[in-house]
């Protein structure tokens, strides 16, 4: 399974592709799509659009796993975050792809085995378990990799349930 994943934002979102297959990553492509701060925000947001266009169709992932919108501290973003998410989703939605949403405390869970863990230690675990060089910079792009393996991890999880409710049993 290919699965895009994104760090919502709209000055920097961050994407991560990964393939997941037999309980293994493979990281096939990560950046990031970053907008202007003097660019006019709806040319922006449109902007944000091609950039998850253009990734989508060179990648072609099954499935999107994105943030869930969390602002504790910094509300004034929140809503330019949200409509950036706006067309991210409807990026998604034009072509087809299911798309789960995952907080922060999953995340860092799935990725670390630790809800409370801090940025350094998800960002050395993703970097270890897609086996790369460095961690990916900028930051958004680590963390748009750690969603979408979250995602492979919460997909295994949920296949073997519906397996094992079927009487299929995986160890």
């Amino acid at each position: 399974m290919k699965i895009l994943g994104i760090d919502p934002g709209y000055a920097i979102i961050g994407y991560g592709v990964i393939e997941f297959s037999g309980g293994r990553y493979k990281p096939l492509d990560f950046g990031a799509i970053t907008t202007d701060a003097d660019t006019p925000f709806g040319l922006r947001l449109q902007q944000i659009y091609n950039g998850i266009l253009s990734v989508i169709i060179k990648n072609n992932p099954d499935e999107m796993a994105i943030e869930k919108l969390y602002f504790q501290n910094n509300q004034k973003t929140a809503i330019p975050v949200a409509e950036a998410r706006g067309v991210i989703l409807l990026a998604a939605q034009n072509h087809n792809m299911p798309v789960s949403e995952y907080t922060p405390l999953q995340v860092k869970s799935a990725v670390t085995g630790y809800g409370q863990a801090h940025k350094p230690q998800v960002m050395e675990m993703t970097r270890r378990l897609l086996k790369l060089d460095k961690v990916p910079k900028p930051d958004d792009t680590a963390d748009a990799l750690a969603i979408a393996i979250c995602h492979a991890q919460s997909s295994a999880t949920n296949l073997k349930n519906l397996l094992n409710q079927r009487g299929v049993i995986i160890r």
